[in-house]
């Protein structure tokens, strides 16, 4: 899963030239679309508040090293209430909704969800930054949330008149993580600038590690976990949490925060894949076509694609 806040590129992270970067997006579209897929076999063992604190703690031990060896400690010190609160809404809130939202809904249409990350990142930088979007920007918000609302009013039923809760409170689980994930990117912008990448993807794990490991403790699971459970879990932290965090920073390094944004796009391709392979899920055209607009309208939202009439003439000046 991905977050919308992208603190100041931590360059340390990235040699100075690196012509493949278009593997390392492939491969953290691929890191990020299996995080639906592991999230939804740990919630079946651990359920979400377990299963989102183990993320976070298990990410944080790979992280808290690494940024030590890189010499952070300073900035960490120097950040260290800023970047332990933004944890909260960038991993705490979000990992726990995904992991309540897979108990009852697919994990194609979850990732597809998550896509929207982009739109909200947008609305909000809009309603708190002042950052009001263009004529192509809007007409991608627009769009963009119209295809949620096609996407979600068939898959919880309101569009049959026969609706079902259970998907319902999935849908809005996701939508709320992504709501949050638009939060951090504007409070990041605000009051994280400058702040080195590793040391803000840190302290974001450390402090949602904080808030969650009470709540995990109290609702530790009666039943001892499965092997594949702890596994599954293991790869949440170490793999889809603590190295994609790195990977990331690092496409933002060499490729820019443009083209790393972007790979949101990507992850809904890999996540419905393996929901398909591994786990028999189902996928509809609607599903697909709602997809396709809502991806759509997320390109245009963020600026990576423009509508032919809102292009500056060649030579006009910005």
């Amino acid at each position: 899963m991905t977050s919308a806040a992208t603190p100041s590129p931590d360059t340390t992270l990235a040699p100075d030239s690196e012509p493949s970067w278009i593997l390392e997006f492939i491969a953290l579209a691929a890191i990020w679309g299996a995080s639906f897929l592991f999230t939804r076999i740990s919630t079946v063992a651990f359920g979400p508040l377990a299963t989102a604190g183990l993320r976070v703690g298990i990410a944080a031990l790979v992280l808290v090293p690494l940024m030590l060896l890189r010499g952070h400690a300073g900035a960490f010190a120097q950040h260290w209430k800023t970047v332990l609160l933004v944890g909260v809404s960038n991993s705490a809130i979000p990992f726990v909704c995904f992991a309540f939202a897979l108990q009852s809904i697919s994990v194609g249409l979850s990732s597809i969800l998550n896509a929207t990350v982009p739109l909200f990142g947008a609305l909000i930088a809009w309603m708190w930054l002042g950052e009001r979007p263009g004529g192509s920007r809007s007409v991608g918000l627009a769009l963009g949330f119209a295809g949620v609302a096609l996407l979600a009013s068939q898959k919880t039923g309101v569009a049959t008149g026969q609706l079902d809760i259970a998907s319902a409170l999935g849908v809005l689980a996701c939508l709320l993580a992504c709501v949050c994930y638009g939060i951090s990117a504007s409070f990041t912008r605000r009051y994280l600038e400058g702040v080195p990448s590793l040391v803000a993807a840190t302290g974001s794990q450390v402090g949602a590690t904080l808030v969650l490991a009470p709540l995990s403790w109290w609702f530790w699971p009666a039943e001892a976990p499965s092997h594949s459970a702890w596994l599954a879990a293991t790869a949440l932290g170490v793999l889809c949490t603590g190295t994609a965090y790195i990977l990331y920073f690092r496409l933002i390094a060499i490729a820019g925060p443009s083209r790393a944004l972007s790979v949101t796009f990507a992850i809904p391709v890999f996540a419905v894949l393996y929901g398909v392979v591994l786990l028999g899920e189902t996928v509809s055209a609607w599903m697909l076509g709602c997809a396709l607009v809502i991806v759509l309208g997320t390109s245009l939202s963020t600026g990576l694609w423009q509508l032919p009439l809102a292009r500056k003439p060649e030579g006009q000046q910005p």
